[in-house]
């Protein structure tokens, strides 16, 4: 049976899943994000423990690297479930019946969603910097798990870029004039150019090592 307290923490990948497939919407697909970018954290860790003795590499630069990682996975977890209680506040405010309290609770849950997803999404932005140098200086027999820790930190400002434009927008909708919403939420509102951004940075660094993890000469 679907759960709307099940966390990260405290399920099974199938028990987690499955609650994401049902209709309750704790997790949602913020919470996917978040779950996204603690899959990126972990490659991330496990790239950097076979590259700590690499010829060339800084053992300390590498051991920083690994240790945000790991914080990195524990931090994206937390916001995941985090996710999950916004967006159970959320549904209970769209079934409030329709009128001045609906709207303002409306407005107050989605203004928090939006907040949380614009943190996930600083935290995944901020790992962009670790992963290029995973890509250009880590160990070389890794690169595809690299790529695959690059689409996954993709999926995760993806996400968080998409739910912070339809959170602020449901504001606006509940009664709010946009200029007014940005006013109050300058830096979650800036947040959605800032994550776009941080995307087209993750195209170029796959682009630029597509050569070496997907090489098309077999010979």
């Amino acid at each position: 049976m679907d759960s709307p307290e099940i966390g990260t923490q405290s399920s099974t990948v199938d028990a987690w899943t499955r609650a994401l497939a049902g209709r309750n919407g704790s997790p949602g697909g913020g919470a996917g994000s978040g779950v996204m970018l603690a899959i990126a954290a972990a490659l991330m860790s496990m790239v950097a423990g076979y590259s700590e003795h690499d010829d060339g590499n800084d053992v300390a630069v590498i051991g920083e690297l690994h240790a945000r990682a790991l914080s990195l996975r524990e931090t994206a977890l937390r916001l995941a479930d985090e996710d999950s209680t916004a967006s159970a506040a959320f549904g209970a405010a769209y079934n409030l019946e329709k009128g001045p309290a609906r709207d303002a609770a409306v407005r107050q849950a989605s203004t928090d969603a939006a907040r949380a997803s614009s943190v996930l999404g600083r935290h995944a932005s901020e790992a962009i910097d670790d992963l290029e140098w995973l890509a250009l200086r880590g160990n070389p027999a890794l690169i595809a798990d690299v790529v695959v820790a690059l689409g996954a930190l993709r999926a995760a400002i993806t996400g968080a870029r998409t739910n912070v434009s339809f959170d602020l927008a449901a504001v606006s909708r509940a009664g709010e004039p946009p200029k007014q919403v940005r006013a109050e939420n300058p830096r979650v509102w800036d947040s959605v150019r800032e994550f776009d951004e941080a995307r087209d940075r993750i195209d170029a660094i796959m682009a630029a090592v597509d050569d070496r993890a997907a090489p098309t000469d077999h010979e």
